[in-house]
């Protein structure tokens, strides 16, 4: 009884389809059934060695996307954190507390719109965004309302 290991099986269906190759080729080929053999491995092992090339390449743009999102997100998060610290540290304020102040944050850029109560209000509204962690740089465009 002849048997056929499961390690050759690969060889033999390569060798078949080999065989199957040269026997439907439409042109003249002097190569040896080795040579046609071995060009077609050398041909499966380049598609292989360009398939994982081709991975790889895709691999590296998704890594590059997922750190892209994930800096966009770790960004947003901190610019909510610098509104809701300001917020909190405007409503701790006296003069402050009951003034209508919007809080805006971009890239750590803050934007303060409403009304003052007064000019040492005013300022004091960009002091305290100026002292929360991660604020570059405060507009304050709040107006000063006029008592009367």
């Amino acid at each position: 009884m002849n048997r056929t290991t499961p390690s050759r099986a690969p060889l033999i269906g390569t060798l078949a389809l080999a065989a199957a190759l040269a026997a439907c080729g439409k042109h003249e080929d002097d190569r040896t059934a080795g040579q046609k053999l071995d060009g077609a491995i050398a041909e499966a092992k380049q598609a292989g060695a360009d398939a994982k090339a081709e991975a790889g390449q895709a691999m590296d743009r998704a890594e590059n996307k997922l750190k892209d999102t994930t800096a966009a997100a770790s960004e947003a998060v901190t610019d909510a954190a610098i509104v809701t610290k300001i917020n909190a540290a405007l409503m701790a304020d006296d003069r402050l507390k009951a003034t209508k102040i919007d809080v805006r944050a971009e890239d750590g850029r803050v934007t303060l719109t409403g009304t003052a109560p007064d000019a040492g209000s005013q300022a004091r509204a960009t002091t305290l965004a100026s002292a929360v962690n991660g604020v570059r740089s405060v507009d304050n465009q709040l107006v000063v309302a006029r008592n009367g």
